[in-house]
């Protein structure tokens, strides 16, 4: 698995992780929103990576959307969720492309 596709696949479980009711927003608001902050820095590196191998862009884009506003109530668990779920349609898109 490419380095690429491995970072998409850590971000969109850890997206995941953040979108699930409650257990979400505790992982955040008793971190003081630094997970939000670790997202956002991962999100920039798998997009700099992505734009590096001409990959799709779309989950690390709504990553970093996410990241910058999880810290709202409902839309940040909804943009947990999209990121969550582009980003791992990327990782299995893009591994049915290369078998």
């Amino acid at each position: 698995m490419s380095t690429t596709r491995t970072m998409k696949l850590i971000t969109g479980i850890l997206e995941a992780i953040l979108a699930i009711p409650f257990l979400g927003a505790l992982i955040i608001l008793s971190n003081s929103w630094m997970p939000l902050i670790i997202m956002l820095v991962l999100h920039i590196i798998t997009l700099a990576l992505a734009v590096r191998v001409k990959g799709p862009l779309a989950g690390s884009v709504v990553g970093i959307v996410a990241s910058c506003l999880g810290w709202i109530p409902f839309v940040g668990w909804m943009l947990h969720a999209a990121a969550a779920i582009v980003l791992l349609i990327e990782v299995y898109s893009r591994r049915l492309q290369h078998r």
